[in-house]
């Protein structure tokens, strides 16, 4: 093992895991089992406020991350267009359907004020002809864990369908599919890495498709506008004064719709000139920090409940990724946050417990929380990314 870089040592720490009061939240996403997803034989984890995947190249995290990307399409109701654009069902179950079968995901919702209170969504997915999926589960539970604890039954929305039956459920009434659904909604998925000519954010768009901010926030102008012209501005001016702080010769946003479309775009003004300019004069860094900043300060009961990002260190200066990780730790606050990253500057921005190492163990990948107290005495001298290049935590090439 390589002799790791000295730095200023830290002050001592105590390790520690702080559930932070959630805005407007009556249940948060707790744990998630997945078998036979990708590369994921078979995982089990307890999501924190604040999730940091770090690994290897191959190593699983961007498979993670991708399962939220099908939930998100699973609750559109277009599940099926994603497993033919994934590379159907022979990509997505673990090593092909002549290894597995079929993939199991548990999501697991558990009560704020009432911690004793457990929702679950589970779904089985099974290979099917046309090398596709098809349901073969899909049942909500609910338990309550508590001094009178009880488990309700589960309730089984069927088997054999092609798209989640959850949807349908839940426009029929006001119980367990309604919130379970609304929950599942709130698991988002962003990805800010296309930010070429051809962009869908450096594009027009039309001026009230502004809520809620795009994957690829494509509606990013919208957006923006809308919280400019609401009664409480304070989000928007949180936004611009941030900006500023990433790219000091940015001023505002020039936002006006134009034409009986009502179509709008995503100009800007620099600092002591009247001259717009539009959006394919952004770098491609500045751009992606633009909707990093929005993403996360948006007002607090906007933010979806879990807030997915991959790579979210793209193209951003050292002093821009400091300050988005600070963001990033104040949006945990309210949300639960997942980042996938390579980026050892960025993981020096939060605490080992934030940690989720990913290692490829022969034909699947293991994701675990780093041994705290073994780490003590590696950072009174070094840092957390000083730690994980040495691999003294694991999540490196091996």
């Amino acid at each position: 093992m390589a002799e790791p870089r000295r730095s200023v040592p830290r002050k001592a720490r105590t390790f520690h895991s702080v559930e932070p009061e959630a805005a407007e939240r009556v249940s948060v996403l707790r744990r998630l089992s997945l078998k036979g997803f990708k590369s994921i034989k078979e995982m089990d984890l307890e999501l924190r406020p604040l999730n940091v995947l770090i690994g290897a190249n191959g190593a699983g995290k961007s498979n993670l991350v991708s399962f939220f990307k099908m939930l998100n399409e699973m609750m559109g109701g277009r599940l099926q267009q994603y497993i033919g654009t994934a590379g159907h069902a022979r990509a997505l179950l673990h090593y092909g359907p002549k290894v597995t079968s079929q993939l199991d995901a548990t999501l697991v919702f558990q009560g704020i004020k009432r911690a004793d209170d457990q929702n679950t969504y589970r779904f089985v997915l099974r290979d099917a002809e046309d090398d596709t999926l098809v349901f073969a589960e899909e049942t909500l539970g609910l338990l309550k864990t508590g001094p009178r604890g009880r488990k309700a039954p589960n309730l089984s929305l069927g088997t054999g369908q092609k798209e989640a039956r959850i949807r349908e459920e839940a426009d029929r009434g006001e119980g367990r599919p309604k919130f379970l659904r609304h929950l599942l909604n709130q698991c988002r998925v962003y990805h800010f890495h296309d930010t070429s000519a051809t962009a869908p954010v450096r594009r027009y768009g039309y001026k009230d498709d502004n809520y809620p901010l795009m994957p690829d926030a494509r509606n990013l102008a919208a957006f923006l506008y809308r919280l400019k012209h609401e009664r409480e501005a304070t989000p928007y001016h949180r936004i611009v004064n941030t900006i500023r702080l990433i790219a000091p010769f940015f001023d505002d946003f020039v936002l006006e719709p134009t034409g009986a479309r009502q179509e709008i775009l995503l100009n800007w003004r620099e600092k002591e000139s009247e001259q717009v300019f539009g959006p394919y004069q952004i770098s491609d860094g500045t751009l992606r920090a633009m909707c990093l900043v929005a993403l996360l300060l948006q007002p607090e009961t906007e933010l979806p409940h879990l807030i997915v990002v991959d790579e979210p260190e793209l193209g951003l200066h050292p002093y821009a990724l400091n300050l988005i990780a600070s963001l990033f730790k104040m949006a945990s606050h309210h949300s639960r946050v997942l980042i996938s990253t390579q980026s050892s500057p960025l993981v020096d921005n939060f605490e080992p417990e934030d940690v989720i190492v990913v290692d490829r163990k022969g034909k699947e990948s293991v994701f675990r929380r780093p041994d705290l107290p073994k780490l003590e005495s590696w950072l009174d001298e070094c840092s957390l990314g000083e730690v994980w290049e040495n691999n003294i935590i694991g999540g490196g090439p091996h």
